[in-house]
């Protein structure tokens, strides 16, 4: 589907359902206390530099996407700032065509933000564009076979797709959202990994 098609039934249906359970989530996320938050993140990014330095060793020179954190998503700009720091190319996504894949540009701790779609945050239209080797899309829900409930603007899935070579691509959420199943449909495609604050969940065949 390229999304001007009308919805079947069985399309509707599942859109309706994955309304629900994101707002289901959504709720339960606003809801992480302070401390626990904090403790939450802290675990996370704990688990997502070990498995970086496991899989990649010395992340200088290499390109990872991360995310300006909204909705309660875990907040991982800390290690985006030593990452930098580092020599890593960290990028931020960013919508810069409605219904088009993700354009990445490069993040510096000194990047000056601008407003972007959806009034998040964004690297300005000078910084350096390019594709990321690594990404980390945020969660609002999870399944163990790593398909991902977003926010229901197709946005990622429309720029895995598009991505050639594919990113390696480490899901970013938490344990709670965990899912027995997102109902995936043929848009949907399965991340590498995901990592919880409870640590690593294995998803892809490659992983």
């Amino acid at each position: 589907m390229t999304g001007t098609e009308p919805l079947s039934p069985d399309d509707r249906d599942v859109a309706a359902w994955r309304k629900e359970r994101r707002a289901a989530h959504l709720a339960a996320r606003r809801e992480i206390g302070v401390e626990a938050r904090r403790d939450l993140e802290t675990a996370i990014a704990g688990h997502l530099r070990g498995l970086l330095a496991s899989r990649f060793g010395d992340m200088r020179g290499r390109s990872i996407s991360f995310y300006w954190p909204i909705k309660g998503e875990p907040d991982l700009r800390p290690l985006m700032s030593d990452l930098d720091a580092a020599g890593a190319l960290v990028l931020l996504p960013l919508v810069e065509r409605k219904a088009a894949p993700l354009v990445f540009r490069r993040w510096r701790r000194e990047t000056r933000m601008v407003r972007g779609d959806w009034n998040i945050p964004v690297p300005p239209p000078e910084a350096e564009a390019m594709a990321p080797e690594i990404t980390l899309p945020p969660l609002v829900g999870w399944d163990p076979q790593g398909y991902r409930l977003g926010y229901g603007g197709g946005y990622f899935d429309r720029t895995l797709a598009a991505l050639d070579p594919r990113p390696f691509t480490i899901g970013i959420g938490v344990e709670a959202a965990r899912m027995p199943t997102i109902r995936p449909q043929p848009h949907d495609i399965a991340l590498d990994v995901i990592l919880t604050e409870t640590g690593l969940h294995r998803a892809g065949p490659e992983a």
